[in-house]
Formats: C-alpha cells, structure tokens, sequence
C-alpha cells in the first residue's frame, strides 16, 4: 500500500463524501492499472492464500494452463491434469519452492510443455501465500532440437568422406574376393568313389557348412554396407528433382503399395485426404521414401494391430500430411532425440531412419513435428510450404483517360 493511502485511511473520518468518492475513485484506478500491468506480463500468474486457495489469476495464465478458475477454488481442484494436481500438491503441502518444473500437459486439445514455479508470496515480511507463475516453453524446446539435430548432421556431414572411403571400398572388396573363392571351391571340388559312403557323408557335411559360413558372411557384408549407404544418405546433400506433383495421389499409390501388408499385420489404414491440396513442387521419389519410413516406424509401433491415419491438410500457404498410428508410444525423455543420427529403441535399428525423414523435410523447406504418449501413439506432422501466388497489379485508368498500373503515359 503506498503511503499516500496510508495517510488516507488515518484521516478517513474527516473526510467528505466528495473526499471518499475521489480516494475510492483513485484506488479503483489503480487497481485496474495494476491488472493491465499483470495481464501484460508473458507469464501466466496465480495467486494462492495461505490456504492454497486461489485469490487472482492474470489473462495469460487461463490460456496457458489447463485451468478451470474461480475465485477462492482449492488450487489443484481447479485443474484436471493429475500430473499438475500431484505437482501442485507437493508442493504447496510440503512448503517447497520450485523453479522451472518442466510439466507436459494437454491443453485444449493439444499437447504442450510447461515451465512452472512456485514461490512464497511475501507481504511485510510475512508468507501470507503462493506465488505460481507458468511459462509455455513448447516452441523453445522444439527449436533447440532443430538446433541440435542441425549441429549433429553437420559433425556427421564432415565425418562422411572418410566413412565412405575407409569402410565402403574394403567392403567391396571382401564381397568380391568372397564370390570368388566360392566359385573356385565349387570348381575344384573333386569327385569322391561311390563306395566311400562315410566320406562322401563328411564331404557333403563340410560342403553344407562352408556353404553357410559363405552365407552369412555374404549377409554381414550386405548389412554393413547397407548401413554404410544409409550414413551417406543422411549427411550428404540431396540432389532433388523438383517438379509438380499430386501430393495426394502419391499418397493414395502409397497406401495401395502397403495395404496388404498392414493388413497382415492387423493394421487398419484410415486415409483422410484433403481434395483442395494443389499440386506443388517436390521430389515425388524422395518424399515417397520419407512416408514410407513414418509407415513403416507406426506399423512396427501396432506389433498387435491398430489403427494407422495418414491426411493431409491444406492451410493458405502450407499444406500438412499426419501420419498417426494409435501404438506403443515414444517415452517423453526420447522425443527430442528420434531425429538424432544413431539413436534407435529397435534391436535392430540403425538409428538413421528419422534421421533421413527429418533431412528429406528439410531439403524440402518444410517442417516435422512429433507428439506422442506412451501407450496412446504416436503423431507425425509435416509442413510443406506452398508456392506463393503471383501477386498482379489490377488495372487503373487514371481521371484524364487510358494509363493502367505499371504501364502509363509519362508525366
């Protein structure tokens, strides 16, 4: 309270009706002030009472927090999200202060993380409540994972020549020279006499099993140098192709390619297409092999069936394609990892998957985003710009007769 109203209210009783009016009048000015100055503020506010009831909430925190306020409500009775009740409550009973408590949370319908904290409200010295302020930090985040997904890339993309060089070259190498022992082992094997059964027996049992050590060691190779190839893939740049294509057409070819195989594995296929969506440029080959990744990742998320949506969306100058699929879900500690080169959940992953989806996006100018929860599914989104619409001047005949636009008589 400011010590012009602390004189005030000692010289209350002398003063006239005009007086009061006037000092009411100033303070309920003020008031308003101050709650301009908090609605302004970027952060979501909440006031609680000793009590933990709530005694004030600014604009920003009802927009922010998925909050049903009223005035003198138990705090956490005001909030549905357990996560945020169970916070709220350990907190607030235990006396505890919390800074940057990083909460995921469903607010009005979708999925954002938040930075909340919770201080002691000090008035004269005393505690007489809480302080909670909230911050949406979901943009920040997912900007510091395209930071960090662009540093990785770049140590990799300097890593790559020499990659290609000291493991692709030698595995070719072994797999020639293996093809060519196998042909000559072939062609050297000797007939053995019919009455020799027991070393025919062996020399077939050899036979078979130089046949398998071959096998497998023409396998490994193969696998290595897949995995050579989809390194290079991921960190050198993509030659694309551009032309206009039929984003949903590509979609529908797609589909019918996989269905029988999604339908082996028990995986429904919803497709949802946008028909006002135009053809625009891009690499039709490429962007097929990106989406083919997402099904592929969703169908082996449903290993007991599900339910797989891919749609797209047309906005006014980007277009959207989701590819949803009701599986197993991502932990939340991995979702700003999955584009990151090498990391994998799979045994038998290679951790470059996503890593090619995001660069194939990016060399498209576009966007991907991931919302997931675990048991619940996983939902990719990707943001294509479209080509901006040639912007004409309309034509304009000037008061004395027939200029237009751009192309008028000269002055």
């Amino acid at each position: 309270m400011s010590s012009f109203y602390r004189r005030a209210l000692k010289k209350i009783d002398k003063l006239t009706g005009e007086q009061s009016k006037a000092l009411l009048e100033s303070a309920a000015g003020e008031i308003v002030f101050f709650q301009a100055i908090l609605d302004s503020v970027p952060l979501g506010l909440l006031v609680c009472n000793e009590k933990h009831r709530l005694v004030m909430a600014n604009k920003l925190s009802q927009m922010l927090l998925p909050i049903n306020y009223r005035e003198g409500v138990l705090l956490w009775s005001a909030f549905s999200d357990k996560k945020i009740i169970d916070f709220f409550k350990e907190c607030l009973l235990n006396n505890e202060k919390v800074i940057g408590r990083e909460i995921d949370a469903k607010v009005r319908g979708q999925s954002r993380l938040l930075s909340i904290s919770v201080v002691p409200l000090v008035a004269e010295r005393k505690v007489t409540g809480s302080l909670i302020y909230a911050e949406d930090i979901t943009e920040r985040r997912k900007a510091e994972s395209r930071l960090r997904r662009a540093e990785n890339l770049a140590s990799l993309t300097t890593l790559a020549a020499g990659v290609a060089h000291e493991i692709k070259n030698p595995l070719g190498s072994i797999s020639i020279h293996l093809q060519l022992m196998q042909k000559s082992l072939k062609k050297n094997a000797a007939p053995l006499p019919a009455e020799s059964a027991s070393a025919a027996a062996s020399a077939a049992a050899d036979a078979a099993l130089i046949d398998n050590c071959f096998r497998v060691l023409n396998e490994e190779v193969e696998r290595l140098n897949r995995i050579v190839v989809d390194f290079l893939f991921a960190v050198r740049p993509i030659g694309l192709e551009l032309r206009d294509a039929n984003l949903n057409a590509l979609i529908s070819d797609l589909v019918g390619f996989i269905t029988l195989e999604l339908e082996a594995g028990k995986v429904r296929c919803l497709v949802e297409l946008d028909e006002t969506v135009p053809p625009f440029l891009m690499d039709e080959r490429f962007m097929k092999h990106a989406l083919l990744n997402l099904i592929k990742n969703a169908q082996s998320a449903m290993p007991r069936g599900g339910l797989l949506t891919i749609a797209t969306k047309k906005l006014e100058n980007h277009v959207q394609i989701f590819v949803c699929d009701t599986g197993d879900g991502i932990k939340q500690e991995n979702l700003a990892k999955i584009f990151e080169p090498y990391f994998t959940t799979k045994e038998s992953g290679t951790g470059l998957g996503l890593t090619t989806v995001y660069k194939i996006i990016r060399e498209h100018q576009g966007e991907i985003s991931v919302d997931s929860r675990e048991r619940e599914g996983t939902n990719f989104e990707i943001t294509l710009p479209l080509p901006q619409k040639e912007k004409r001047l309309l034509p304009y005949k000037a008061a004395g007769g027939g200029g237009t636009a751009g192309g008028g008589d000269e002055v």
